[in-house]
């Protein structure tokens, strides 16, 4: 089952990705902001900032998810990474809402992305020392 656990958080990584594209088009619709514009209503501007957040953010955490997969820590970094997820979605919501509001699932999500960095750089460091 845990060895499947990073596969799956890649996935649900992909649906909040999904998730925010969709609130931005949304809010596109909603307040009449055409493309390519990128501002316009307060609501828009936060729909697209979090969807620019969480694409940035999933470039740093699905590399390090899966260096650390391939060192040796499938199950533990699956674990990280679901509150790796659970972190962004909490973050993206509390943002939609009220910007002031996005720190807990920020402070949530880093501490997931450092914990499969922190398993990445040991994995890939004890495997330079094994040689």
């Amino acid at each position: 089952m845990l060895q499947h656990l990073p596969a799956l958080v890649v996935l649900l990584a992909v649906l909040l990705q999904f998730g925010t594209l969709f609130a931005v088009g949304h809010a596109r619709g909603k307040y009449g902001i055409k493309a390519p514009a990128t501002s316009g209503h307060p609501d828009f501007e936060r729909a697209y900032r979090v969807q620019m957040n969480t694409l940035e953010a999933v470039l740093l955490f699905l590399p390090t998810l899966w260096v650390a997969v391939q060192y040796g820590y499938g199950g533990w970094a699956g674990v990280a990474g679901l509150v790796w997820v659970v972190g962004r979605a909490w973050y993206a919501l509390a943002y939609l809402q009220d910007a002031s509001r996005r720190g807990g699932g920020f402070m949530l999500g880093m501490l997931g992305w450092a914990a499969t960095l922190v398993m990445a750089l040991i994995g890939v460091g004890r495997a330079l020392l094994a040689g």
